[in-house]
């Protein structure tokens, strides 16, 4: 089964950081475009930050200074620092694969565009 598995996910008060670790299982993640997603309660799942196969990244203007994405193509392994965390960035993350490895290259990041959903790891952030 192709997927991810999400972790690193905790509570954190605001301000704080965490940084969060998405493996591939069950497909070599590179050549693939990948991205995080996140979904608060109640709210559609909504595009966080990509990164391309050829390092290119893209991140959502709510985040944009605050988060960082990487990927280790040999860990199968893609990774999302989160500094300064905000209690709106409450959700559950998700990563996603884009095996056409494009969708980092648009305007938004819009989950359609991405498969291999993993169980997400929760976020916190509270005082």
């Amino acid at each position: 089964q192709l997927q991810f598995v999400e972790s690193g996910g905790a509570l954190v008060q605001p301000g704080g950081s965490l940084t969060l670790s998405c493996v591939a299982s069950g497909f070599n993640l590179a050549y693939n475009g990948i991205g995080w997603f996140r979904q608060a309660p109640g709210k559609e799942r909504e595009g966080v930050s990509c990164i391309a196969n050829n390092g290119h990244t893209n991140y959502a203007d709510f985040v944009a200074g605050r988060f960082t994405i990487s990927r280790d193509n040999a860990k199968n392994t893609v990774y999302l620092q989160m500094n300064n965390l905000k209690s709106e960035d409450t959700a559950i993350y998700y990563c996603g694969a884009d095996a056409a490895d494009i969708q980092c290259f648009d305007a938004t990041i819009q989950p359609a565009g991405f498969g291999s959903w993993g169980q997400g790891t929760r976020v916190t952030v509270s005082s």
